[in-house]
């Protein structure tokens, strides 16, 4: 993967979830486009494939970003690393389907430690970092990955639906709060991806398939790249009047 654009040339990211998928290939296009990026997962193998594929600078470290104080020591291993933070990606998540019923409680407090809390603990710590880019003119922005089931209801996934409207709603409230100031704060909703959390992904046995159909993409999958791509144009100054908005990445599924 290249790209001559050099959009981020100097400038800092730090990318969650980026040993695979979403994560892995915006981990690379930034940093082919010039970016010094700090790829955080807690896949150790995924991280080291990303940082060999990479056509730019990828530090790696191990996180678990349900954890605060390992979110705020990755974004300050990220500063003293390049000596600043310009764009924080949120896209670690995890994804399940189950009857709402015979959800484990272990199960729902993963799910919402990995796509809820790890998106705040990593915004709280990077927010202050970022206004100072934001401030010396050189950028300061949140992208976070949202998904059409925080913005619709979905069959059998009641719980990640849930941490995905608290993504939409985390984004839109930042935004709102640092609304005077040049700190941009944005979301993209993809539909579905062809990702390692797609493949593996399976229904209950006695799925109804009628409900199912009613969010299924007729267009297909996109591939992570498609993301990647979506993410570096928001993170990019191209995108400086969007702010506060959940862009939808998602073949029309939520078109109507």
């Amino acid at each position: 993967m290249s790209n001559e654009s050099g959009r981020f040339h100097g400038k800092a990211a730090l990318v969650t979830g980026a040993a695979s998928g979403i994560g892995r290939a915006t981990t690379l296009r930034l940093a082919s486009e010039g970016a010094d990026v700090l790829a955080v997962d807690i896949d150790q193998a995924g991280l080291d494939a990303t940082s060999e594929a990479a056509d730019g600078v990828v530090v790696t470290r191990i996180a678990d970003v349900r954890l605060s104080a390992q979110c705020r020591a990755a974004v300050d291993a990220a500063v003293a690393e390049f000596g600043r933070l310009d764009i924080l990606g949120n896209v670690a998540g995890i994804a399940r389907a189950e009857h709402v019923t015979e959800v484990a409680e272990s199960a729902y407090r993963q799910m919402m430690g990995v796509n809820v809390d790890g998106y705040f603990f990593m915004c709280q710590a990077a927010i202050p970092h970022l206004l100072s880019s934001a401030e010396a003119g050189h950028g300061g922005v949140i992208v976070n990955i949202a998904s059409n089931a925080g913005l619709q209801g979905s069959a059998y996934t009641v719980v990640y639906c849930m941490t995905k409207g608290a993504v939409v709603q985390l984004t839109r409230a930042l935004a709102m709060e640092y609304l005077k100031t040049p700190l941009r704060v944005v979301a993209i909703a993809p539909g579905g991806v062809e990702t390692d959390l797609v493949r593996g992904y399976q229904m209950p046995r006695d799925v109804d398939w009628d409900l199912v159909g009613r969010y299924t993409a007729l267009r297909g999958f996109a591939q992570p790249e498609d993301i990647a791509n979506l993410f570096a144009f928001l993170a990019s100054d191209e995108a400086r009047n969007i702010h506060g908005t959940i862009v939808s990445s998602d073949a029309g599924m939520t078109a109507g």
